[in-house]
């Protein structure tokens, strides 16, 4: 909240600060430009929007079905995934993903990083002046969820934006309040004469979610059975209400570039030299007052029990990218990484003993190119450890082809090695079973892939994808949650089409996924389909001064052995003696657009009002009932 007051009170004085972009004339020019501001607004495509990739969009306040997708807690669209009951808890995957570009570990707790902000969540900006973004949604029971964004260039050559998101969330059930506060600070700047860029940002998570265990025996069969008096979910008892986990994060970014040579009337030539710089500290705690042995095994003491793991990351990458309207683009880089993670405590065992740390370095080169060829937009980039503690590298390839305006086509190659995260590697908890140190092998991914993106027919992608190694939670032979590797390849095939229907003041949109796990299906447990279809009425009502859009999405998907969730890992672990899906949810949507405001309100899982509702989003914990969420994005230009 002090976070938020802040940027509220640096709106106005920024404000004083805002100079129109490339304005440097006089008081006399500026009193002009004051007279014609108060009558010519800057285009929408003016305020432009920059990615890590330098992929540039502008600021987008129109109202889609799309937008409608992306209201959601992650702000992104979640057809892959499959939400926890309460806002601020994590996912179940629906479908998987497998073409990273890693040549390192990565923390564990991945089931908390839904909402945790990667490198490449964080977007740059360049805007003519100052613009502000409020989003808000309604919450299940008490709470709110905001994210307050704020950007201002004071110079054509600078730009400073600020933002922050927090949730709290009580939910319907017990012990699973949820309290997300993430602060994002980000900076761009160029010299006058355009040699020296610069981008840089700091980003700061504290993610915190009670923990429950999900449903008891006996509040499992009450569910199920769809037991009246329970229909008050805070009623069902869970296996325990005790418990709590934390991730933080912090990161400090720095991307900057000096051109050693620009384009002339003579040359096409440009040269520039970089650098990277990365600094990551993450550290996750899980807490609980009294231990649950019937659930996680025996421990080390019964009450007051912390588990508490860090990792500092140091990594610094130089690049030289010399490109030629010719040749392309070509970039050489080089990186050292340095790394520390683990805790303060050693496990000395009869047999052996699980060390405290795993800390080193690595060193890597590699590089990148760009070259438009014959119509086609080729790109490549790979990068390999010479040498270090892990070995790692990872190729990538990737064509594209604009057959038309409306119809392209594109396809590629990635291939990735890298060690298994490092929870897989080393871990220790107050309970026994989660104690181990493993010496896995590395897992070697190789996916090909191709998409067809047309505004007639459909867009259409197919993904091919291989894994050895693959490595993952179960229950062991004790029926306790373990690391193993498995030691069969995985191969595993998805194809995802969507293709939206507009018959004027109606449109029909629908996406349909289809997976199959060739092997290794006892391993990687997915549904075989996955379909979201939106029917909806859209029209601009009072004089236009309204664009509304309504109706009804459905999303349904076929039984699997859905994953289950570890609490004390904050992982997701397979099993396969239950299955659970073949369930759809109605929601209706109600969503309008009025100047820059857009208002969305939705009646989630409607039709749970009719049959009830017994379903899951992993084993013992329920699916969400039925809500009704509201919220607003709103949008100053200033």
């Amino acid at each position: 909240m002090k976070k938020i007051l802040f940027i509220l009170l640096l709106i106005p004085f920024c404000t004083l600060a805002q100079t129109r972009l490339g304005g440097a004339g006089g008081n006399q020019d500026a009193a002009e430009n004051a007279t014609q501001e108060d009558t010519i607004k800057p285009p929408i495509s003016a305020y432009k929007i920059i990615t890590i990739e330098n992929d540039t969009t502008y600021l987008d306040t129109t109202l889609t079905i799309e937008k409608d997708y992306k209201f959601n807690y992650r702000r992104k669209d979640n057809f892959e995934l499959l939400p926890f009951s309460n806002t601020g808890q994590t996912y179940n995957k629906l479908g998987m993903d497998f073409d990273a570009e890693k040549l390192y570990p990565e923390f564990g707790a991945q089931a908390r990083h839904y909402n945790y902000f990667e490198i490449e969540d964080i977007n740059y900006y360049h805007i003519p002046t100052p613009i502000t973004e409020a989003y808000f949604k309604t919450v299940p029971e008490q709470g709110q969820q905001l994210d307050v964004l704020f950007s201002i260039n004071t110079s054509e050559r600078l730009n400073f934006s600020a933002a922050y998101k927090g949730v709290r969330a009580l939910g319907r059930y017990q012990n699973e309040l949820t309290s997300t506060g993430v602060f994002r600070f980000g900076l761009t700047y160029k010299t006058l004469d355009r040699k020296y860029h610069m981008r840089t940002h700091f980003v700061s998570h504290n993610l915190f979610n009670q923990e429950n265990g999900g449903l008891s025996d006996l509040a499992n069969r009450q569910y199920i059975a769809k037991e009246e008096e329970f229909e008050d979910r805070s009623l069902l008892e869970m296996n325990f209400e005790n418990a709590e986990s934390t991730l933080y994060g912090k990161r400090f970014y720095l991307d900057h570039y000096y051109h050693l040579a620009t384009p002339d009337s003579l040359s096409s030539n440009t040269l520039k030299v970089g650098h990277i710089f990365n600094h990551e500290y993450k550290k996750f705690d899980f807490l609980q007052a009294q231990a649950r042995n019937g659930i996680f095994g025996p421990s080390f003491q019964q009450n007051n029990l912390r588990d508490r793991v860090r990792l500092t990351e140091f990594y610094n990458e130089a690049y030289v990218q010399w490109s030629n309207k010719t040749l392309g683009e070509v970039k050489a880089k080089a990186a050292v990484k340095n790394f520390e993670y683990g805790y303060k405590t050693f496990y000395i065992r009869e047999t052996d003993t699980i060390n405290n740390k795993l800390n080193g370095s690595n060193y890597s080169v590699g590089g990148e190119y760009r070259k438009s060829i014959g119509g086609f937009d080729v790109e490549a980039d790979a990068m390999l450890n010479l040498a270090g503690d892990f070995t790692g590298s990872y190729f990538s390839a990737h064509a594209g082809y604009s057959l038309d305006e409306e119809n392209r086509l594109e396809f590629g190659v990635n291939q990735n090695s890298h060690m298994p995260n490092y929870n897989f590697l080393l871990y220790q908890s107050n309970y026994i079973n989660y104690n181990w140190q493993n010496d896995f092998d590395n897992v070697n991914t190789q996916s090909i892939y191709g998409t067809l993106r047309s505004e007639k027919l459909l867009d259409i992608e197919g993904r091919l994808t291989q894994i050895q190694n693959y490595t993952y939670f179960a229950r062991g032979e004790d029926s306790l949650v373990k690391p193993f590797q498995a030691g069969d390849q995985v191969r595993y095939l998805k194809l995802k089409a969507s293709k939206d229907f507009d018959f004027g003041l109606f449109a029909i949109d629908n996406t349909l996924m289809y997976q199959n796990v060739l092997d290794g299906a006892s391993v990687l447990n997915l549904p075989e389909f996955v379909t979201r279809n939106s029917i909806y009425y859209k029209d601009e009502w009072f004089s236009k001064a309204l664009y509304l859009q309504t109706g009804f999405t459905f999303k349904y998907f076929t039984n699997y052995n859905m994953n289950a969730y570890d609490p004390v890992l904050a992982e997701f672990y397979v099993q396969n003696s239950a299955e659970f899906g073949n369930y759809p949810v109605v929601d209706f949507f109600f969503n309008g657009k009025v100047d820059q405001t857009r208002i969305f309100v939705k009646l989630e899982h409607i039709n749970s009002l009719i049959d009830g509702n017994n379903n899951f989003v992993a084993p013992g914990y329920p699916y969400t009932d039925f809500l009704v969420r509201f919220g607003v994005v709103w949008n100053f230009f200033l």
